[in-house]
């Protein structure tokens, strides 16, 4: 029997600012295809909203996620799968950056989930995998893809067709993550340090460079760098940019309103 239910806890913090999700079901945080849509559907409510600038997703108890409810995938027609990705994969087409915070198992649909983010901050204990060659499977929500962009080809390939688990201190060299922290009150921490730093900055600049690195990274270098310089040149129009100049002759600092 396939399970159901688990909850995405969505909660707010700094004044609104910062939109903090919670994966939580069981000791694993096993993500059912109902998890999956109410993933999308937090987004929809997040993007949506303003005020927020920053997200920050995480895992209830001692793991991110151990992955997939495996049994659940049976109950669905296969023509059904071919949209897979699109709801848990939702953190990719937010317009805010969104900042994983991984300790213990981040497997399967997790890691998709993780690789479909900004930031990925994780722990010394932290475990890497796209383990569904072990089941006859291969990833379907963007493992293939994504991890190749970020580890390398020659990488992805082992770890994808092996199955076997990156560690946190590889994840680190390879660059699938930005820190690797000792335990996971330093990992809190860490992520609280980065919230700060993104929360200080202009909300219209970060959407704009974390979609021109999103689209310019697959593209040829000079398509990349065309929609650099024009994105570049609409941020010299904003307030905001008007504001970092001030604020940096002023020797204060800037205070930034988004537009």
């Amino acid at each position: 029997m396939p399970l159901t239910g688990g909850h995405i806890r969505l909660d707010r913090s700094h004044d609104g600012r910062v939109a903090n999700l919670t994966i939580d079901h069981g000791r694993y945080n096993v993500i059912t295809l109902e998890t999956r849509q109410l993933m999308q559907d937090r987004f929809n409510e997040i993007d949506a909203d303003p005020k927020v600038q920053v997200v920050v997703i995480r895992g209830d108890g001692e793991h991110f996620t151990s992955g997939g409810d495996i049994a659940g995938f049976m109950e669905v027609d296969p023509i059904d799968l071919t949209d897979l990705g699109q709801n848990v994969t939702a953190a990719a087409r937010s317009p805010k950056p969104v900042i994983v915070a991984i300790d213990g198992y981040c497997f399967g649909v997790g890691l998709e989930l993780a690789l479909a983010a900004d930031i990925r901050i994780a722990t010394d204990r932290s475990r890497f995998a796209l383990p569904e060659m072990k089941l006859g499977m291969m990833p379907g929500s963007g493992g293939t893809q994504r991890l190749a962009r970020l580890i390398g080809l020659s990488r992805a390939k082992y770890h994808i067709l092996t199955g076997e688990r990156i560690t946190g201190q590889q994840a680190l060299d390879w660059g699938l993550t930005s820190h690797n922290c000792a335990d996971a009150e330093e990992l809190q921490k860490r992520v609280d340090e980065v919230v700060t730093m993104l929360l200080g900055y202009s909300p219209v600049a970060l959407r704009t460079a974390k979609e021109v690195l999103d689209r310019g990274v697959d593209g040829p270098l000079y398509t990349g760098i065309e929609l650099e310089r024009k994105a570049y040149a609409m941020l010299r129009a904003t307030k905001d940019f008007a504001e970092g100049v001030a604020a940096f002759g002023e020797k204060r600092p800037p205070v930034f309103q988004g537009r």
